[in-house]
């Protein structure tokens, strides 16, 4: 095993170089503070390695994503999102008889507790779909005792794990259709995944939904796409707050907060709103891209960039190419669409995007296609979450897997006051 040194104040510690399966390097500090009294500072974990981890694979030069060493390009194109789902969980793709099982546990499961119902009607009409789904997530663990514990039990957990993948997509439905004050659709049982959850979405007594195979197809895409994506965010807020032995339910509830950031989950309906300023204002290409670059506009360029990527991200390729063909398929025109291809072929012939290696994201077509399929903008955050559960689930089963399990507990540098004492009030 290849060895680093830190020499420090006369002192030389020896820390072991791990190597990954594809050859990515890290040096173990772990025993840093116990040999030398010293920690390590990163902030934001830019560069810090909180896991090992056998889930999905990124390297963000060649613009390389895969889910247990399958490209993505392969899933997006031949998988299904349960099928993804049980990749992303299990670590294989499931033979005829898994996948049965797990598409009919997802089916039975897919109602939620008339209970649960009583919360809806307590939310204002006003209230974000984010909120009531973190809200409603983290109540299954008092409605759903029967496979419920707060440790981690492989039987109990293959059910709880269906329970959410399954209803999370019923609690969206019913979080929507309470925004606009319609009554709740319950899911069918001879639907399949997406179109099960756009029938919930879109069907009402006056226009019936029926489910479209390109339509669902397109959001089955969206789902995969978002599935899992290393150590991020929401999925590090899953992984930190199970460490406590907190159960799934729990543990997912803070991840789905952690994702409504406007940085994290929210950044495709910021490209939305941008496009859409930039059409409603007739703002030319050129104008966009100059003030992207000026320090001093209050314009901002969203979709470009990724703290990973610093290629095209192969997300956002996939997305372009389905976008355009749908697109003429249905022969649907959207201005949006064609503000954002413009915006891509300038800013990847332009050398301020080049030299920094900005290219377009996930997040760029994400909310273009949304709203071909018809999902408000306050819902994009919300898709975003049900497309990453499974792997925020998957992540939750690696960490109480792992052996030893450890909780985490950060580390800091102290930057506040020296010793003082309390004075009392009158002496202030």
């Amino acid at each position: 095993m290849e060895k680093a040194k830190l020499t420090y104040n006369g002192m030389t510690h020896e820390m072991p170089v791990l190597v990954g399966t594809e050859g990515e390097k890290g040096i173990d500090i772990s025993k840093l503070r116990q040999v030398m009294n010293l920690i390590t500072l990163d902030v934001g974990y830019q560069n810090t390695g909180s896991c090992t981890s056998s889930i999905t694979f990124i390297d963000g030069d060649l613009g390389i994503l895969r889910y247990r060493g399958i490209p993505i390009e392969e899933l997006a194109e031949n998988g299904s999102f349960s099928e993804v789902a049980y990749l992303l969980i299990y670590g294989n793709l499931p033979n005829k008889a898994e996948q049965q099982l797990f598409s009919q546990r997802l089916t039975q499961n897919s109602m939620i507790h008339e209970e649960m119902m009583r919360f809806f009607d307590g939310f204002p009409p006003t209230a974000h779909p984010m909120a009531i789904l973190a809200t409603m997530v983290n109540s299954m663990s008092v409605y759903y005792t029967d496979y419920f514990t707060e440790d981690f039990q492989a039987d109990t957990f293959d059910l709880m794990a269906a329970s959410l993948i399954s209803r999370i997509r019923t609690i969206a439905a019913y979080s929507y259709k309470h925004s606009i004050g319609h009554p709740h659709v319950y899911p069918k049982r001879d639907l399949k995944y997406a179109s099960n959850f756009l029938y919930m979405m879109f069907d009402s007594p006056v226009n019936p939904y029926v489910p479209d195979p390109d339509i669902e197809r397109a959001l089955s895409i969206l789902l995969i796409l978002h599935a899992d994506h290393e150590q991020n965010c929401s999925t590090s807020t899953v992984r930190l707050v199970g460490s406590s032995m907190a159960n799934l339910y729990a543990s997912i509830c803070a991840g789905i907060c952690a994702l409504w950031g406007p940085l994290h989950g929210g950044a495709n309906q910021k490209v939305i709103e941008m496009l859409d300023e930039i059409n409603k204002k007739n703002l030319s290409i050129k104008n966009c891209i100059d003030s992207a670059k000026d320090k001093n506009s209050k314009f901002r360029l969203f979709g470009f960039g990724h703290r990973v990527y610093k290629n095209y991200d192969p997300r956002a390729k996939i997305l372009k190419q389905y976008c355009e063909t749908i697109f003429k398929k249905y022969y649907y025109d959207d201005p949006l669409l064609a503000i954002a291809m413009e915006l891509e072929e300038a800013a990847l012939k332009d050398s301020f995007f080049i030299e920094r290696k900005l290219y377009p994201n996930v997040d760029f077509y994400s909310g273009i296609l949304y709203r071909m399929i018809g999902i408000p903008t306050n819902m994009f955050t919300v898709m975003f979450a049900i497309g990453r559960l499974p792997g925020m689930i998957a992540q939750w089963k690696e960490m109480h897997d792992s052996v030893p399990h450890k909780i985490g507990r950060p580390r800091q540098i102290y930057t506040g006051s020296n010793l003082r004492h309390y004075v009392p009030l009158d002496e202030r």
